[in-house]
């Protein structure tokens, strides 16, 4: 069994031109981690969008880059079973400044978002530590996703 992701954009925003490859790049991650039969939404929105659901579940009032919401459920349809993973929410504005600020390319950055978030949805979780530029990651969620990013360096979502 394979996963499903389903990949949305906010009402009021056109889709970018790289939004039909994210479904494929979510999928190679969540295969190379072993995921299978999971269900998983990506939304695409703006900084307005992410701060209010900052606001709304972490009390944090100011706008994030991704955001992953866990959940629980499950249901069978005529394929199996699914379990419901959850969502994940991405400022597509945050994409452009945090690779300015990393000195990465929006294609790099992207990459480290949706792996993050998928990391996230599955259980993992990395308290208080960031990725910060020239500083090595220590806890378990974080070495995963560089590693993992390593692995699929060549893979291009925005081109």
């Amino acid at each position: 069994m394979a996963n499903r992701i389903c990949v949305s954009m906010m009402d009021e925003m056109d889709e970018p031109v790289w939004f039909e490859k994210v479904e494929g790049f979510v999928q190679t991650v969540m295969g190379k981690f072993g995921f299978d039969g999971q269900e998983i939404s990506v939304m695409f929105c703006d900084n307005e969008c992410i701060q209010q659901l900052n606001q709304d579940y972490r009390n944090i009032d100011a706008p994030t880059d991704v955001l992953s919401f866990e959940s629980d459920g499950e249901y069978t349809d005529e394929t199996g079973t699914w379990k419901l993973a959850g969502d994940i929410a991405i400022s597509i504005p945050m994409i452009k400044e945090n690779a300015d600020y990393f000195g990465t390319t929006q294609n790099d950055e992207l990459k480290r978002l949706l792996v993050h978030g998928v990391l996230h949805l599955n259980g993992y979780d990395h308290g208080e530590e960031h990725i910060e530029q020239g500083k090595a990651p220590e806890c378990e969620m974080l070495v995963k996703q560089e590693e993992l990013l390593a692995q699929l360096k060549e893979k291009v979502i925005i081109g």
